[in-house]
Formats: C-alpha cells, sequence, structure tokens
C-alpha cells in the first residue's frame, strides 16, 4: 500500500519545525499552523517570536505553553501559589505576564544576596586593612645593647615579626650551652672586680724608714 504523499501545507509545517530558531514576526501565520509549529520551540525561542510579533496577540496559542514553562522553570509549589492567588482574587493572567514577573522577582533576590555577601566581603576587607595599617604604624622599639654572645638581645627577639623566628631564638637563648656561658662570665667578672676592690696594706713608718735605710747610699770611708 503506497503511503500518501505529504500536503504542501504539511511541508511547510515540518520545514517551519526544522527551522523554529530561525522564525521571527509570524503574524501572518495562520492560528491551527501556529499551534502545530510553536509547540516545538524552547523558552528563548518562543519570547523571541512573541516579541517579534508586536501587531497580534499570541496568547491564545502561547498561553498554555508559557504555563507549561512556569511550572518547569519555577517548581510545582510556585505555580500551586500562583493558581490559589488567582482563584481567591477572581483574576486571571497571562502566564507569559506570571512568568516574567516571577523571574523578575527571583533576579531581584538574587541581586540583594548578592549585594549582601559583597556588603560582608567588602566591611571584612575593610577590617583587614585597618589591622594591617594598626601594625604597621607601630614602631618596635630600637636598642643597640647586645649580648655576650653577640646576638640580639630578648626585647628585640620580642619584636621579631616571625613566629618561627621568636621561638627559635627563644629556645637558643634559654638553651643550656648559654646559660653556661653566662654563668662562666658572671664568675669571671665577680672574681675580677674581686681582686680590683682587695685594699692594699699598709705602710708603716718604722717599715718606711727602715726601707730608706736600705736604699740609702753607702758612703766610702777614707
Amino acid at each position: 500500500m503506497m503511503r500518501k504523499a505529504p500536503s504542501l501545507v504539511d511541508l511547510c509545517v515540518h520545514l517551519a519545525i526544522d527551522n523554529v530558531r530561525n522564525l521571527g514576526d509570524v503574524g501572518e501565520t495562520d492560528h491551527h499552523l501556529l499551534e502545530r509549529i510553536l509547540c516545538h520551540c524552547t523558552l528563548d525561542q518562543l519570547m523571541h517570536i512573541e516579541n517579534s510579533t508586536a501587531d497580534r496577540d499570541l496568547s491564545p496559542v502561547t498561553d498554555k505553553l508559557w504555563k507549561r514553562f512556569f511550572k518547569d522553570s519555577f517548581g510545582e509549589d510556585s505555580f500551586d501559589t500562583v493558581v490559589e492567588r488567582m482563584e481567591q482574587r477572581k483574576v486571571t493572567f497571562k502566564w507569559k505576564q506570571l512568568y516574567e514577573a516571577k523571574l523578575k522577582e527571583r533576579e531581584e533576590a538574587t541581586q540583594k544576596s548578592l549585594d549582601r555577601i559583597k556588603q560582608r566581603y567588602h566591611e571584612e576587607d575593610a577590617k583587614k586593612r585597618t589591622r594591617q595599617v594598626q601594625l604597621c604604624s607601630k614602631v618596635p622599639p630600637s636598642s643597640k645593647k647586645r649580648s655576650f654572645w653577640g646576638g640580639e638581645t630578648a626585647s628585640n627577639i620580642y619584636n621579631t615579626k616571625s613566629s618561627i623566628m621568636k621561638k627559635s631564638k627563644l629556645e637558643f637563648i634559654n638553651s643550656r650551652e648559654v646559660k653556661n656561658l653566662a654563668a662562666m662570665k658572671n664568675k669571671v667578672v665577680h672574681k675580677n672586680h674581686s681582686v680590683m676592690s682587695k685594699p692594699k696594706p699598709a705602710v708603716t713608718s718604722r717599715a718606711a724608714s727602715s726601707s730608706n735605710n736600705m736604699i740609702k747610699p753607702f758612703r766610702r770611708r777614707f
């Protein structure tokens, strides 16, 4: 049995469906043809066709398509909420308008969230900058005193920026070898001080005269 050859209208519809991404103004297209063609559009393609067809209201064809897009994009709960509100208020809106209003509401909510995140980021960055300025504004006290082993003093160690360097230097200062050297030096200094401060024995007058007699030159007798 031979298949019936497609009509010219069917060929045109199939061609339009294959090239639906290129469609624009469809104001002169019959209603029943649009129903066969536009159901193959994506959301962006349908939006483009409706915006391009300015002289004709396509909602009789596209309203059910926008209803499906609304449910798919925003979920079943949002869809049921909108339907319930329209029934309570006894009003109806085109689903394209409802989709655009919901999309705008979501974009505004997203933008507010981004603004809050950005504001928090700026606040944290300002706090960090403030702490950095406070740290840089403090000039560590300079000290030219050096310890007996030629290194830095304890005050300079505490002003060191690196905590690792602080720890290593403190460990070096508190090491047994350094303490032994310090004890040895203190012992030597104390001994020298004791020797220098020891009083000299007083010279008596008898000893002085005796000394003078000893050094008195011998006179030659003739």
